[in-house]
C-alpha cells in the first residue's frame, strides 16, 4: 500500500490548556506513522473563513456537524474580534501507509462516546447537550480530515497561507508582553524519534509546567553545516575545560599503567596540549549523532545538504523562559538530573539526553537564527502528496 500524508490541527483551546503534549503523545504512541512536519499557525480571518466553508461543504446536507464544525472554526480559529490578534494552532503532518484512516480513527467522533477514552476527542474534547438536546458546549480538541481528497484540499488551502500566517507566532492574544519576557529554544534530539514513541509528547507535557507558551515549532533534519555552527560553542568549551576535568583522569590512568603515582601537576601541560584533539573528537561525535554524518567525512559542498536524523525545534516565550525551561530539562548528565526532569526521565548519557535548551537569551537568538523557523517545510511535502 502506498504511503499517504495526513494532517492534525491542534486547536487553539487545546494549546492554551497545555494539552498539546498529551495529544501528540497519543498520535505518535498509538500509530506507526512518522511525524514529517510541524508548524505553528496564526490563522487570518480569510484562512479561517475558507477552511470553515470547506468543512461545511464536505459534510452531507443532513449532517449536523458541518455547520457545527464550521462555526467552531470561524469562532476559534480567526483572530480575536476585539483585539485583532491571532490565535495559535499547530499543524502536524504524518506520513505512512493508510495514514488518513489511522489519524481519523484515533481522533474519534466529534460527538464522543462517554466514559471510553480510546480516542483523542474522548479524552481532550467536549460535546455537551442541554436538556432539549441542543449543543451547549463544543470543543473537538483537534481537526482532521476523513478522506485523502479532503486532506489534500485542506493542505493546499493551508499551504497558500503558510508564508503569511505561520512560522513564529509571537503576537497571539494569549501571550505575555510584560517585562522579563524571553524566548528560548528547545531542540528534541534524534533519540526521541528512532521508533514510534510517546517521548516527544511527554517531553512537551513536562515542559508545560513552566507556564510558557509555544510560539513556533519545526520538524526538520539538522544539516552537518548547521550542526557545526550550532555546536561550535560546545567545542570551544570542551577545549577550555578539558585540562581541568581531564588532568585527574589522565594522571590516574598513567599511574595505573606505570604502577606508581604520577602527580597531576606533571600531566597538566600534556592535557592542555591535547585539549584541541579531545574537543575535535567529541565535536565530531556530537555532529554525527545530530545529523547522521561525521563532518570529517563530508566535503564542504556536502555539509549544507546532508541531514539524516530527525529533530523537532520548539520556541517558548514568557517571563524567565530560559531559566524555567532549563530547570524542567535538568542537568546535562541524566544520572545527576532531578527526578521528574526531562533528562532524568528520557536521557541515557550526557550526549543522548533527550533535548537541548538555550543557556541564555543571546544563545537562544543565535540558535533560532540557525534553525530558522521561517523555513517553509510544508510546501515540498504538500506538493509531493497533494499535487493537482
Amino acid at each position: 500500500m502506498a504511503k499517504e500524508l495526513a494532517y492534525v490541527l491542534i486547536n487553539p483551546h487545546t494549546i492554551r490548556k497545555s494539552r498539546t503534549g498529551g495529544v501528540i503523545a497519543r498520535y505518535l504512541g498509538r500509530t506507526d506513522l512518522k511525524l514529517v512536519g510541524a508548524r505553528m499557525f496564526g490563522p487570518s480571518q480569510e484562512l479561517a473563513s475558507r477552511y470553515a466553508e470547506a468543512i461545511r461543504l464536505r459534510e452531507p446536507p443532513d449532517s449536523p456537524f458541518g455547520d457545527l464544525l464550521a462555526e467552531y472554526v470561524l469562532r476559534e480559529y480567526g483572530p480575536c474580534p476585539r483585539t485583532g490578534l491571532p490565535h495559535r494552532t499547530m499543524c502536524l503532518l504524518f506520513e505512512g501507509e493508510n495514514a488518513v484512516s489511522k489519524i481519523w480513527q484515533l481522533t474519534g467522533s466529534a460527538s464522543l462516546r462517554w466514559g471510553c477514552g480510546q480516542t483523542i476527542r474522548e479524552t481532550y474534547g467536549d460535546y455537551i447537550l442541554d436538556a432539549a438536546g441542543r449543543v451547549s458546549y463544543f470543543e473537538p480538541a483537534v481537526l482532521v480530515a476523513p478522506t485523502q481528497e479532503f486532506t489534500c484540499e485542506s493542505l493546499r488551502l493551508w499551504d497558500e497561507y503558510s508564508d503569511s500566517c505561520s512560522g513564529i507566532v509571537n503576537s497571539a492574544m494569549d501571550l505575555d508582553c510584560g517585562a522579563g519576557v524571553e524566548q528560548t529554544l528547545v531542540m528534541l534530539k534524534p533519540d526521541n524519534f528512532r521508533h514510534p514513541s510517546v517521548r516527544m509528547g511527554h517531553i512537551i507535557d513536562l515542559l508545560s509546567s513552566a507556564g510558557l507558551r509555544i510560539i513556533a515549532v519545526r520538524r526538520f533534519g539538522l544539516t552537518v553545516a548547521q550542526a557545526e555552527q550550532f555546536y561550535q560553542p560546545v567545542r570551544d568549551a570542551l577545549r577550555r575545560k578539558f585540562p581541568f576535568f581531564g588532568t585527574p583522569r589522565v594522571a590516574a590512568a598513567v599511574s595505573r599503567e606505570l604502577g606508581f603515582e604520577v602527580p597531576e601537576s606533571e600531566v597538566r601541560l600534556f592535557c592542555e596540549a591535547i585539549s584541541p584533539a579531545y574537543a575535535a573528537r567529541e565535536f565530531e561525535n556530537i555532529v554525527e549523532y545530530m545529523t547522521g554524518y561525521r563532518p570529517s567525512n563530508c566535503s564542504p559542498e556536502e555539509k549544507p545538504l546532508l541531514a539524516d536524523a530527525p529533530c523537532v525545534a520548539i520556541c517558548y516565550e514568557g517571563p524567565e523562559a530560559v531559566r524555567k525551561i532549563r530547570d524542567r530539562l535538568g542537568e546535562t548528565d541524566p544520572h545527576k538530573a532531578r527526578p521528574g526532569s526531562v533528562r532524568r526521565e528520557f536521557g541515557t548519557s550526557i550526549m543522548i539526553n533527550a533535548a537541548h535548551a538555550s543557556d541564555s537569551p543571546a544563545s537562544a537568538l543565535r540558535e533560532m537564527d540557525i534553525i530558522d523557523f521561517k523555513t517553509n517545510d510544508f510546501s515540498p511535502l504538500i506538493r509531493k502528496y497533494c499535487h493537482e
